[in-house]
Parts: structure tokens; C-alpha cells; sequence
């Protein structure tokens, strides 16, 4: 919000100084040449996470303009389409339904997002699914997709309610999870030599480090929740 009211103050000095139809004005002590073709423009998504509220001087500077909510079944049809799936239309209302459920049937933790920047990493992944293994069904690529993607960040109950209804929209379908030895293989030899730690019998702690490697190549930024050294 701070920073939002400086904005609003700078770029009130440029609206006077196109009204005042001046070509050269002063901002923040500075005296600059005006572009009179200048245009400016905010996007607003007010109900997303992470966003803030505009201050009421900086909008009564805007003409507001109201669009229609994105239709995000078509979104994904586009996207699959754009990935070369063929049953786009198919694979877009299981997953609009999915992620529709999940928002009404799941917690609602901070850290859950069911939105557009979720669909697309989903759609890259499976994209990325569909191109290493022709010989899956493009239903079972976005299974796997949708599975491998949004197991680790869910937990408890939810990740219960989570896969049953993964297993209700992709009935008899169950695909392994997409493995590399290799990695695994180095990953054991590191916390064994390097760090001592043989105790993971069940793999947990390899599964862990595998998922936040896999974030890590569809998502610019991943936040580790816990206690240190907790998995």
C-alpha cells in the first residue's frame, strides 16, 4: 500500500502535465520531457491471492472497465489443443471440474491455488508427459499430470479427499509415477556419504527431495513448510 501511494502521487504530476498539455514537467524534483501519446493501464484480479486493494486516490485516476470472468473450461481446451492433445475438449471439463472441487470440497489454506497459474503449470507438465510417452492415453497423462503436480503441497484429510476424487473423474486409471533412477540413485549416494542419513526406509525423504525438484522446473519460486530438518 505504501508503495502504491507514491505511485499515485507520480503519476497524478504526469496526468496534470497531460491536461496542462506541457512538454516538458516536473517529477520528483526532476524536470523531464512529456510523452503526450503516454498510456497507462492496471489489471485487477481483486479476489486472487497476493493482491492489494488500489488506493482510492490512484483509482479516481483510472477509468474503471469491468470484464467478464474467464471462462477457464475453454481456457484449457485452447491449452491442451496447444499441447497437441486431441481429446481437448474431453480433458478440459475433468480438469475445470477437478480444480472447481477442490476449491469447494478442500480446506482453504493460503497455500492452495486452484487458479489460472495452477492450470498452466499442470498443462506444461502434461504437455511435457505426453511428448516423453506416446504410449500413454492422453487420459492418463493428465492424471499423472494433475497427481504428480499437487500431491506435495497437499496434506492430511485433504489429500484423502484430494485422490479420491482424482480416482471418480479418471475411473481405472492409474499411472506410476515418472521416475529417474539416475537421480535417485545420486540422491541416496549424497545422503548417505555427505550427510550420514540411511534411516528413509520407505523412501519418504527421497520422495520429498524428488518433488521439490520437480516444482522446481514448472515454478519460479517454492516455499518449504515445517520445522528444520522435519519432512
Amino acid at each position: 500500500p505504501e508503495v502504491l501511494s507514491v505511485c499515485t502521487v507520480q503519476f497524478k504530476a504526469v496526468c496534470d502535465a497531460v491536461r496542462a498539455k506541457v512538454k516538458r514537467f516536473m517529477l520528483q524534483g526532476d524536470e523531464i520531457n512529456l510523452d503526450a501519446s503516454v498510456g497507462c493501464y492496471i489489471t485487477m484480479n481483486p479476489g486472487y491471492l497476493g493482491r492489494s486493494e488500489l488506493p482510492e486516490g490512484l483509482k479516481a485516476l483510472f477509468r474503471p472497465i469491468t470484464v467478464m470472468v474467464p471462462d477457464f473450461k475453454l481456457i484449457m481446451e485452447n491449452m491442451f489443443m496447444g499441447e497437441g492433445f486431441t481429446e481437448a475438449k474431453a480433458l478440459g471439463l475433468k480438469f475445470s471440474t477437478l480444480y472447481a472441487l477442490n476449491k469447494d470440497l478442500l480446506s482453504q489454506s493460503k497455500k492452495y491455488d486452484w487458479g489460472m497459474r495452477a492450470i498452466k503449470s499442470v498443462l506444461v507438465v502434461a504437455g511435457g508427459f505426453k511428448r516423453a510417452d506416446a504410449s500413454l492415453t492422453e487420459q492418463a497423462v493428465l492424471m499423472r499430470s494433475l497427481r504428480d503436480t499437487n500431491v506435495a503441497k497437499i496434506e492430511g484429510d485433504d489429500l484423502k479427499i484430494f485422490m479420491g476424487l482424482l480416482s471418480d473423474l479418471f475411473p481405472g486409471i492409474d499411472v506410476p509415477r515418472a521416475r529417474d533412477y539416475d537421480m535417485e540413485k545420486t540422491l541416496v549416494e549424497v545422503m548417505e556419504e555427505d550427510y550420514g542419513y540411511t534411516h528413509d526406509p520407505d523412501g519418504y525423504l527421497l520422495l520429498k527431495i524428488t518433488q521439490l525438484i520437480e516444482l522446481l522446473g514448472i515454478r519460479h519460486c517454492v516455499f518449504l513448510m515445517g520445522n528444520a530438518g522435519s519432512f
